[in-house]
């Protein structure tokens, strides 16, 4: 299956936290996206990594992505290594997207700024036919994405570029609200998180409405860009 946009995230929620909205209009847009997250979970504070993957699950229906894979690596202690790397790079020749999203490359969990260096190499890596891989018994063809670009978590950053997504913000709250386990439930047991604060979903939102605000817009999503030139086809193309 060929997708339009692949994104990849250190953990579940990752993607539902930071650009869902952005995955959301693509699909409406008639696009076809996909997300492969790298860890379950396992060292998240509240609940289990068999329940974050039922979560992720029922976000990836409400965001309408295609496909939702999980590669299984060990949380918190993934290494950017070949081993490692080789599964990114069969994800990407697998799915042959035009656009990858990643986690940034500096971020407040350890965890992000590694996963984005990893997906930043392995975009490269997999269009080098020299490296060879191989999925369900058959030869992969080497295949190098069109775009990269990092979505915005925890820091803020000076974005090279906004999505407006002020039309689809009320779906994307619905998909960060698929990880019941994550945030505030006044009748939990377990231990407080940064996420588990009760007004952690209207910061998340405020977040987006000034960074719609800046493009004239309700709401939007952030992203950052490593190679600074486009092309475009008129002057005017640039909104």
């Amino acid at each position: 299956m060929k997708l339009d946009i692949l994104a990849f995230g250190a953990h579940p929620d990752d993607i539902e936290l930071s650009c869902a909205g952005t995955l959301i209009k693509a699909v409406k847009a008639g696009k076809k996206v996909g997300i492969v997250d790298f860890t379950e979970g396992q060292l998240g504070t509240r609940g289990s990594a068999e329940l974050r993957l039922k979560e992720a699950n029922n976000a990836a229906k409400i965001i309408g992505a295609s496909v939702r894979d999980n590669l299984g690596m060990n949380d918190g202690y993934f290494k950017n290594d070949d081993e490692h790397r080789i599964k990114l790079i069969q994800k990407i020749r697998q799915y042959q997207p035009d656009i990858v999203l990643a986690n940034v490359p500096i971020d407040r969990h350890p965890d992000h700024g590694r996963a984005s260096q990893m997906v930043t190499e392995a975009c490269f890596y997999a269009g080098l036919v020299k490296i060879e891989t191989s999925l369900d018994g058959q030869q992969q063809k080497a295949f190098r994405p069109r775009r990269l670009f990092y979505y915005m978590q925890h820091f803020s950053y000076d974005f090279s570029f906004v999505v407006d997504t002020s039309d689809v913000i009320e779906q994307k709250i619905e998909a960060i609200r698929a990880f019941k386990s994550q945030f505030h439930d006044p009748n939990s047991k377990e231990p407080e998180t940064v996420l588990t604060n009760p007004h952690f979903l209207q910061h998340l939102k405020d977040r987006d409405s000034e960074l719609g605000y800046a493009i004239g817009a309700k709401y939007g999503e952030g992203f950052l860009v490593q190679q600074k030139i486009f092309g475009v086809n008129n002057i005017f193309d640039i909104k």
